[in-house]
């Protein structure tokens, strides 16, 4: 029993080799590539929609909502990278049922390099949004709270990361051992309670992700409201 795909490898020439984590992290990634082009080459304004675009739709609407329900902002500033991640994790998982198929998402190199993505983005949309003095908060309320914050920042990537890898690689061996004991019984309801899970943990993440981000954006988000209502005490009074 393999715990990781990263020691499952496929093709090795001299020092350059090729495991399951990186072949079939570009699968999905060509997977839905092609799937978005296929879809979205044909979009319609009509009453009449396909059933693809119905999908798209549905959960395109469902993440901006879940996005500015959370952060009470604009989601289409948020939507493609937070989107991006709940799709490549969901999709990861949700192929669990092809034949020999092993979730990228089950190596911890995967889940961290994903977490590393979330580790970068926070500051990235604070900086975007206040500007540099976003950096401030990382020694408020005094200086000597640098490395504190800084290693906050780091185990909360980290934990992340844990998370998501945990979570998967353990239902992984979970289904492999229950399928050893009883083959006939188990198979179909493992591959439900796997879906089941993948879904789950593709939310959780996006989720999460979200809300780093938006406690990091949330002093602009409380100054915008506060403009808002001083204009329009100004134009009460006017």
């Amino acid at each position: 029993m393999h715990i990781t795909p990263d020691t499952l490898i496929v093709f090795q020439w001299g020092p350059v080799l090729l495991n399951k984590t990186i072949l079939f992290t570009w699968c999905v990634m060509v997977l839905m590539v092609v799937g978005s082009w296929l879809i979205t080459r044909k979009l319609s304004t009509e009453t009449h929609l396909s059933r693809w675009q119905n999908l798209i739709e549905v959960l395109v609407t469902g993440m901006r909502d879940e996005i500015r329900d959370i952060s009470g902002q604009d989601p289409g500033r948020y939507l493609s990278f937070v989107g991006t991640l709940f799709l490549f994790i969901a999709v990861s998982n949700l192929l669990g049922i092809v034949p020999g198929y092993v979730p990228p998402t089950s190596s911890f190199s995967t889940a961290a390099a994903l977490a590393l993505c979330v580790f970068v983005a926070v500051p990235l949309y604070a900086v975007s949004q206040k500007g540099l003095s976003y950096l401030k908060e990382y020694i408020e309320p005094s200086i000597f709270m640098l490395p504190f914050n800084i290693i906050g920042e780091i185990s909360r990537t980290f934990a992340l990361a844990v998370r998501l890898f945990g979570n998967i690689m353990s239902g992984t061996i979970i289904a492999a051992i229950l399928l050893g004991i009883a083959p006939l019984i188990f198979p179909v309801l493992m591959q439900v309670l796997g879906l089941l899970i993948g879904l789950i943990q593709a939310y959780i993440f996006a989720i999460l992700a979200m809300v780093y981000i938006a406690a990091a954006t949330h002093v602009q988000r409380k100054e915008g409201e506060a403009g808002r209502q001083s204009e329009k005490g100004d134009l009460s009074d006017g």
